[in-house]
């Protein structure tokens, strides 16, 4: 099954904030994780203000070791559709767009996406 967990679970799994756990669940063989270059981005900026650089690099080279999708025009242009639809942030569309790209389910805890299709709302 492929999965797309967004930023805000690979932080909460980094941090080993209360909802590791749940998150954990999906860092298994069972699932592909697809992660789209914006949460590459998110988590390093988070992780790098809060823990510093060597711990950001650190967990960048885990998100590497997943199937790291770029922003294409096509998920820009579904990204930007799926904003304007949803009223959806900018970083959350195109999450929202890579997971519809590449057929997988979006795990998440925002609440903006948890209604959705799709998605997967860990809480």
């Amino acid at each position: 099954m492929k999965v797309v967990l967004d930023s805000s679970g690979w932080i909460e799994f980094f941090t080993d904030g209360p909802l590791a756990e749940r998150y954990a669940a999906y860092l298994t063989p069972r699932y592909q994780l697809i992660t789209p270059t914006i949460v590459l981005y998110e988590v390093y900026k988070k992780i790098k203000r809060e823990r510093g650089e060597e711990t950001a690099l650190l967990f960048a080279g885990r998100l590497h070791s997943t199937q790291v999708v770029h922003l294409t025009e096509s998920i820009a242009l579904l990204a930007a559709d799926i904003s304007l639809r949803h009223g959806l942030a900018m970083a959350d569309a195109i999450v929202y767009a890579t997971a519809k790209d590449q057929e997988a389910e979006v795990i998440t805890g925002d609440a903006d996406l948890k209604d959705l299709p799709g998605v997967m709302h860990v809480k």
